[in-house]
């Protein structure tokens, strides 16, 4: 790998779920508890933090064992989960209840469809907190974050399709004050998913008795309504753990047809549910994005070859001057040298041309982030009905 000064999102296969491995399920995580094959990470991490991976201070053995589980299937019930975990149900309501009172993670139910954008954008110094409350308010916005570098804020935006994505790069963002310039890069194959990082808090005969999703009826409809999908993308967007009995009950509409819709949207790979932590409260608390240029060979294995680098929490092919963008997580920021010498034996055609570092997070999904990277409140809605606020 070299390194330089320079300046259609897919769907998961329909019926598929994720690999029941502790560990980083879409990145062919060895089953002997092994890195992988062409890194030698473990050299640097201890066993606790590979094991753990969050800050024990906030969050003890039993609650990681929560959230572990709670990344593999976040609609299990306390029920489903009491027997693997080892407490019972109503211990852990509460605990769920204290970790996401507290801000320290928050379940979202994800819209897949569409065309991801990621915006590097430059700002006038003295309005850059007007321009990211600006962006934090609009519900396209699914990560909104200040980052070091040749830009000021780094957004990754969801739109319905390209049109729109189009519409908003050349017709809207000029009108909001404060931005100078833009670079955008349309990402079209998500090779990795963050959504799919997992704690190693549980041993993996435990992630295998985790229920997997349950199928559509055999009954049901194989097209959603639209009107059910978007009641449905709006309730579970507010809170990916949202009762149907509560959907249904504000939305008018009867709680089997809202069971059928979330079983056929999650089966269709349309609807991905997400578990995240606190950054700050966990062990991996620098992030840090890379725009990378590779021959077009290169790229083709990309994913198989960047999931061998544990550190890697997304990547994405674009069709920018980059053609494949990278974003990492990190114990200390001494660390980007050993990944980017990691990601040089993985990768040796690649080319480097620009890192960030976020400084400070803004948004990430349903939830606005305040001091320690906790959520702090304001949820919006993909299609922009603004649902609760803080």
């Amino acid at each position: 790998m070299h390194v330089r000064s320079s300046q259609r999102r897919t769907q998961p296969t329909p019926g598929a779920h994720p690999t029941r491995h502790g560990g980083l399920p879409a990145r062919d995580a060895p089953t002997d508890g092994s890195p992988g094959d062409n890194n030698d990470y473990g050299a640097y991490l201890s066993d606790r933090q590979r094991r753990d991976a969050v800050n024990t201070s906030d969050l003890d053995r039993t609650d990681l064992r929560l959230l572990h589980a709670l990344q593999v299937e976040p609609r299990a019930s306390w029920n489903q989960l009491a027997p693997i975990i080892g407490v019972g149900p109503g211990t852990l309501a509460r605990r769920w209840e204290r970790i996401a009172t507290e801000g320290l993670a928050w379940i979202t139910g994800l819209d897949t469809r569409g065309q991801l954008v990621l915006l590097e954008i430059d700002c006038d110094l003295a309005l850059s907190k007007a321009v990211a409350e600006q962006l934090s308010r609009d519900p396209r916005v699914e990560v909104l974050e200040f980052a070091s570098g040749a830009r000021t804020l780094l957004a990754l935006m969801a739109f319905d399709g390209l049109p729109a994505a189009s519409r908003f790069l050349t017709l809207e963002i000029d009108t909001i004050e404060g931005v100078r310039a833009i670079r955008s890069h349309l990402l079209s194959d998500t090779l990795i998913h963050d959504r799919d990082w997992r704690l190693h808090a549980l041993e993996p005969a435990e992630v295998e008795r985790i229920p997997v999703p349950a199928p559509p009826r055999s009954r049901a409809a194989t097209r959603v309504p639209d009107d059910v999908d978007g009641a449905i993308m709006r309730e579970l967007w507010a809170d990916g753990r949202a009762q149907v009995s509560d959907m249904s009950e504000r939305t008018g509409i009867a709680p089997q047809r809202l069971a059928d819709g979330i079983a056929t949207l999650r089966g269709s790979g349309a609807l991905a549910l997400r578990t995240d932590i606190a950054r700050e409260a966990s062990d991996w608390p620098v992030n840090a994005w890379y725009f990378i240029s590779a021959p077009g060979r290169t790229v083709l294995t990309a994913g198989r070859s960047i999931a061998t680098v544990p550190q890697v929490r997304f990547a994405a092919t674009s069709a920018s001057w980059c053609n494949l963008i990278v974003s990492v997580g990190l114990s200390h920021i001494s660390e980007l040298s050993r990944f980017e010498a990691d990601l040089e034996r993985v990768l040796p055609d690649a080319v480097v041309g620009d890192r960030s570092v976020v400084l400070r997070t803004v948004k990430h999904m349903n939830q606005r982030i305040g001091a320690h990277s906790r959520a702090s409140g304001s949820v919006q809605s993909p299609r922009g009905i603004l649902i609760t606020e803080s």
